[in-house]
């Protein structure tokens, strides 16, 4: 078994709309990218992890889509194992290609998840997101939601004719439990917005590169109160990879030692059923407290983090339930700019999934992307100055009043 695991390539496309190009063509440009950035050929790479979570819904490809991703850019007879894990697919990939090698079942893995997401029938692209919950207890889960948000009342207006996703009116319930119980207010959820989207004027990666100001998000088209369009997640499609190994296998790499970044820990977590406004008891919580204690650090040893702000709703949760911030003050921290690059605790540098985009099978590897670059010391305009120690959040689908399931990773140089 191996004891340390490296992550020694990363490779990920623009995130946006691509609409001339496939699964595979995106695969492929990410996957290339993470070997020629870890010095590894095609044959060095013993399995592959592929994650994937619309391409079923989208197109009707079904259970071998890794495999035809993979085969049709020269990749074989090797062993792949497809993954679907809401929106932690690709997380999910690359703990399950970590473990892979710390099992001792292969020195050099793959991990990539892709996805395409637009299309110009907008009802199909929404209804993708359907089956992330219980399609059996839709009736008691709509209540559920309905009580989490009582007591704050949206105001007239403030939810769109448009279609959008139904997870948007998840975060909203989320968002207004937050506002009760703590004081949060929308201006704290702009401000979250308009720092992610000021970090990705930076990020040639990113779906979109123009800043906002909290006026301007404020102010932007509603989609769901405390939600307005620049807070939320857009469609996107998009690809990303890393090649991770151990120190047999990075030996018979070509890729510099000095740019590998260690995996401290990676935990996967699922839910459990607490009141709603427990969040004590939140998976993140949970799983991250198993996280540090696998990496032997703590929230306070985190010097950059990407978390799944599929709005920013959800950014002020995670940070809170991650220990990198106290219960009730994420908003407040963020408004101050301490959570800004430059600030104590730069969250989302690349621009998060509010700016930078979110193909739901390829975000979690987004986010290691991005972490990578940061401990490198290769981020540009967009560095956190002396980050050491990196974190990932990641989750995925509902279950009850939470997500289903969250991924959380920790690097080091």
């Amino acid at each position: 078994m191996s004891s340390q695991v490296f992550v020694v390539g990363v490779g990920m496309t623009r995130f946006g709309r691509h609409p001339d190009k496939s699964v595979k063509e995106l695969t492929r440009e990410a996957v290339e990218q993470a070997l020629a950035d870890g010095g590894c050929g095609k044959t060095d790479v013993q399995a592959a992890f592929f994650g994937n979570s619309t391409q079923g819904h989208m197109e009707g490809q079904d259970m071998i889509r890794g495999e035809l991703a993979l085969r049709s850019m020269g990749m074989q007879s090797l062993p792949v194992v497809n993954v679907e894990n809401a929106c932690a697919s690709a997380s999910t990939a690359f703990h399950l290609a970590v473990n892979y090698v710390k099992a001792g079942a292969a020195d050099v893995v793959l991990a990539v998840g892709a996805e395409k997401m637009f299309s110009t029938d907008k009802a199909r692209t929404f209804s993708a997101f359907d089956g992330a919950w219980d399609v059996h207890d839709t009736a008691a889960g709509t209540q559920r939601l309905l009580d989490m948000g009582k007591g704050v009342e949206p105001p007239p207006g403030s939810k769109s004719p448009k279609p959008y996703s139904v997870f948007m009116d998840i975060y909203a319930s989320m968002g207004r439990l937050h506002m009760r119980q703590y004081g949060t207010t929308q201006r704290h959820f702009a401000a979250v917005s308009s720092k992610n989207h000021k970090h990705s004027v930076h990020n040639p990666l990113a779906q979109y590169q123009d800043p906002y100001s909290v006026d301007d998000i404020l102010h932007a088209p509603p989609i769901t109160y405390p939600l307005t369009l620049p807070m939320c997640s857009p469609i996107s499609d998009g690809a990303a990879a890393a090649i991770v190994c151990s120190e047999a296998g990075f030996a018979r790499l070509t890729g510099q030692r000095a740019r590998a970044i260690r995996v401290l820990a990676s935990v996967i977590q699922t839910g459990s059923d607490r009141p709603a406004a427990a969040f004590d008891r939140h998976l993140v919580r949970l799983g991250s407290g198993k996280a540090y204690e696998q990496a032997g650090v703590g929230p306070q040893d985190v010097g950059v983090a990407e978390v799944h702000d599929a709005t920013a709703i959800g950014e002020i949760i995670q940070s809170e339930v991650l220990g990198l911030c106290e219960p009730g003050t994420g908003g407040p921290r963020a408004e101050r700019g301490e959570t800004s690059i430059g600030g104590r605790i730069p969250i989302n540098p690349s621009g998060g999934l509010e700016s930078k985009g979110h193909p739901i099978g390829a975000t979690g590897l987004g986010q290691i992307h991005e972490l990578v670059a940061q401990l490198r010391g290769e981020a540009g305009q967009r560095q956190v100055q002396g980050a050491r120690i990196a974190l990932a959040e990641n989750g995925g689908g509902l279950y009850g009043i939470e997500e289903a399931v969250a991924c959380i990773t920790i690097l080091g140089r």
